[in-house]
């Protein structure tokens, strides 16, 4: 009988271990399905750009997993009960259970609103292609003068802002942080940052609490109302909800508590990667959720899954980070590096080779998703009769 992986969820960390669980593991030993709600990859790190009308490379699961052994079911994942180890997903032919012997939980994030009043019913996001399309075409009606405010001063704020105003000129574009304008970059990150926010003519407003939003405009915490037709919310991510409905352990965040290997700490036969996991990185700080966390997150879930079926060796290699790339536009950019635990250094790249720079870090990003068994060894181990994913060989000698 084949030992059944379910996959929830086909953004960066999802489509990437489903890729590189069919690559280690025989066909004829694991069955892999990867769920999820739409039928072709979403580069969510673009999401800015096909906002202000740029058209994307379509990415079909179809084509990416042909001949991988990865099975496609197409539909919402509505609720995990963990103690049944079942599934329940809602397609085109109404609500199905899905029965799992290993999961792996990459539901991923979406917007966070943070509870503050108006934003739901008011505001815009670029968390989703459904977001981005939406305020595409909001953007596409609004006439020269129109005024632009996107709240948020952390690397997908910067990136709408500076996007909307390269490809809007005629717009009054502008930018609430709430702390400095790049605070979190190195001096040369800084200064480069506000050099071309300033050529773009982004205002920005620093120091700046955002309590509510209107259909034209915010408030702030300092009981300023700053006027715009449209209103971006880019204040960070917040998990799926199914997680924190389970009987799995959660933080605070409602990301899934796990060990070293993404493995669940209180169901040993689920694995959280991505924006889903809490995990700790180098100095014993939480991942932040981004696709520089999801990739690796992924890679490590699928080496160990794999090594706990085969009886082989576990992964032991640490996950850090090295830089931040963020895009200023389609010409500009800023490459911060960084220490091991996320931490700016001087050290930075700026101008028209960070543009490059962070465009090849996205086109290898999804390349590596759309060819996720190309590049690893051709050898696939045979899962050890009686073996689970709880407990390996190497585990048993530790």
């Amino acid at each position: 009988m084949q030992h059944r992986v379910i996959v929830l969820g086909a953004g960066y960390a999802g489509a990437s271990a489903a890729g590189r669980l069919a690559k280690r593991l025989h066909r004829e030993d694991v069955s892999i399905t990867l769920v999820n709600a739409e039928p072709d990859f979403v580069e969510r790190v673009r999401m800015h750009q096909l906002a202000v009308g740029q058209d994307l490379n379509p990415r079909p699961f179809s084509e990416m997993f042909a001949g991988t052994g990865v099975a496609l079911a197409l539909g919402e994942v509505v609720g995990v009960d963990v103690e049944r180890k079942a599934v329940a997903v809602v397609g085109a032919n109404g609500t199905e259970e899905l029965a799992y012997d290993t999961l792996v939980y990459a539901l991923g994030s979406g917007w966070n609103t943070r509870d503050v009043p108006g934003v739901a019913e008011h505001a815009h996001e670029v968390a989703s292609r459904a977001g981005a399309l939406r305020l595409r075409e909001r953007l596409a009606r609004l006439d020269a003068g129109a005024a632009v405010l996107v709240v948020g001063g952390g690397l997908t704020g910067l990136e709408a802002a500076t996007e909307i105003a390269e490809a809007r000129p005629d717009l009054d574009v502008a930018l609430a942080a709430r702390g400095g304008l790049g605070d979190w970059l190195g001096p040369k990150g800084r200064a480069h940052l506000r050099k071309v926010v300033d050529r773009l003519g982004v205002t920005v407003h620093e120091d700046t609490a955002v309590t509510g939003v209107t259909a034209d405009g915010v408030t702030t915490a300092d009981g300023r109302t700053l006027a715009a037709a449209v209103t971006v919310w880019t204040t960070g991510f917040a998990v799926h909800p199914i997680a924190a409905a389970t009987a799995l352990e959660v933080g605070g965040t409602g990301q899934i508590i796990v060990d070293a290997t993404m493995r669940s700490v209180s169901h040993p036969d689920v694995y959280a990667v991505g924006d889903a996991a809490l995990a700790d990185g180098p100095g014993d700080k939480p991942l932040r959720m981004s696709c520089a966390s999801g990739v690796p997150t992924a890679w490590q879930a699928a080496d160990a899954i794999a090594a706990r079926l085969t009886g082989g060796k576990l992964p032991k290699v640490p996950i850090r980070y090295f830089n931040q790339c963020v895009s200023l536009g389609r010409r500009e950019g800023v490459i911060q590096y960084v220490t091991a635990d996320d931490r700016a250094v001087p050290a930075a790249l700026t101008g028209r080779i960070a543009a490059v720079y962070k465009e090849l870090v996205c086109k290898a990003a999804a390349w590596g998703v759309a060819h996720p068994t190309l590049g690893m060894p051709a050898r696939r181990r045979r899962v050890v009769r009686g073996q689970t994913p709880a407990a390996t060989r190497a585990e048993a000698t530790a």
